[in-house]
């Protein structure tokens, strides 16, 4: 095949019509007081690496590891190349690229720090509706790796995995992806508006809900939590339900996303409402009001990325939802909601939690020459 053949497949220089998308040379700032990646706006796609420490690794080790972590991703979300980055070309376009570092319960014991972890900081108990997959369960360290091109988040965890595969192993690599209008939510696998009720970034309540101010914890402040949970969906059975019965499932127009009691999606749901019969409007079972947080210290970040992977034979499709949490407390914030879904929720009969896994997000770096986790390390 000649040249003008091995062009026509994606071999050859960018053509004249190609052109860079309006993020693609966007970038987000590195160093803060939080990681990036929780407050940013949520990117079109993302790759969450789970990985265990190899054994014998221990503190120093798990510091050498950071600070590769660290150099690495100061450059890449800068659209710089990595130190031995072999696919330099890749970096040019950071497409507004974050890179989140988090800390499982057992590194915490590996490192001889298990006096520094959060009480809060464990696997979530067992529920009744989980049938979690070990595959995409727990980890030691997470990464989460966001941007506006798939490809951008591709090379940016092949960098960061490869230059410390000597002290981790991976466990799980879970990719997700959304997308939306600016300034609009995104809709689920299901065909559902996903994530209105949450927290703005940049307000009281934020700062109030999701960072933590380092009261109990002096060495986390600025820093926050993640809940990472795989859910399934069974779209063939779901394809049955007709629009009625999927509305009072999830207790929100499809249309719009807006509560059955209201006309625009950020309407509060009133669930005391009936109709003339007597009936909920909103039935109790609905996934609005299960999921409706009871007191104000129940609320959190939520957000939603949805996946879509290749069937098992005989299966029409293996989709779902990555759901992500980021609060102060697990135990106070997001079990208490985590524990009413569960126990009593219209949805589970189309949803499956498959994995799941809890990390504690440490606060940012807060300038060049300072590493991720440093203020559990050194302080």
């Amino acid at each position: 095949m000649g040249v003008a053949g091995a062009a026509g497949i994606g071999w050859g220089a960018a053509g004249p019509r190609e052109r860079e998308s309006d993020d693609a040379l966007d970038v987000v700032p590195f160093y803060g007081t939080h990681q990036a990646g929780i407050e940013t706006t949520p990117p079109a796609h993302v790759a969450f690496a789970g990985f265990d420490l190899a054994p014998g690794v221990g503190r120093e080790d798990v510091i050498g590891l950071l600070r590769i972590w660290t150099d690495d991703a100061a450059r890449l979300t800068q659209g710089i190349p990595a130190l031995a980055d072999t696919e330099p070309e890749l970096a040019a376009r950071p497409a507004r690229l974050t890179v989140t570092v988090g800390f499982g319960p057992e590194l915490f014991t590996a490192t001889g720090l298990t006096a520094r972890r959060p009480g809060w900081l464990r696997q979530l108990p067992s529920f009744p509706v989980d049938r979690l997959e070990p595959a995409y369960t727990g980890a030691d360290l997470v990464l989460q790796v966001c941007a506006q091109e798939a490809t951008t988040v591709a090379h940016a965890v092949r960098v960061l995995s490869k230059h410390v595969k000597s002290l981790v192993t991976p466990r799980w690599v879970q990719r997700g992806f959304r997308d939306a209008p600016r300034g609009r939510t995104m809709r689920n696998l299901m065909g559902q508006v996903d994530g209105t009720v949450t927290i703005a970034p940049g307000t009281a309540d934020f700062d109030r809900l999701v960072w933590d101010d380092g009261a109990s914890t002096p060495w986390l402040s600025g820093g926050s939590s993640m809940v990472l949970r795989r859910i399934a969906m069974d779209l063939d059975s779901w394809d049955e339900l007709d629009a009625d019965g999927r509305e009072l499932t999830v207790g929100r127009k499809v249309t719009t996303g807006a509560p059955l009691t209201g006309t625009a999606e950020d309407d509060e749901p009133d669930l005391t409402a009936v109709d003339r019969n007597g009936i909920p409007v909103i039935p109790p079972s609905s996934h609005v009001a299960r999921a409706r947080h009871t007191h104000d210290g129940e609320r959190f970040l939520r957000r939603g990325f949805n996946y879509d992977e290749a069937p098992a034979p005989g299966q029409l499709s293996n989709s779902g939802l990555l759901f992500v949490a980021y609060q102060r407390d697990v135990d106070a914030q997001f079990l208490p909601v985590q524990q009413r879904l569960a126990e009593f929720d219209a949805l589970n009969e189309w949803t499956t939690p498959i994995g799941s896994a809890v990390f504690v997000i440490p606060p940012g770096v807060p300038a060049a020459g300072h590493y991720l986790g440093q203020q559990l390390f050194e302080n």
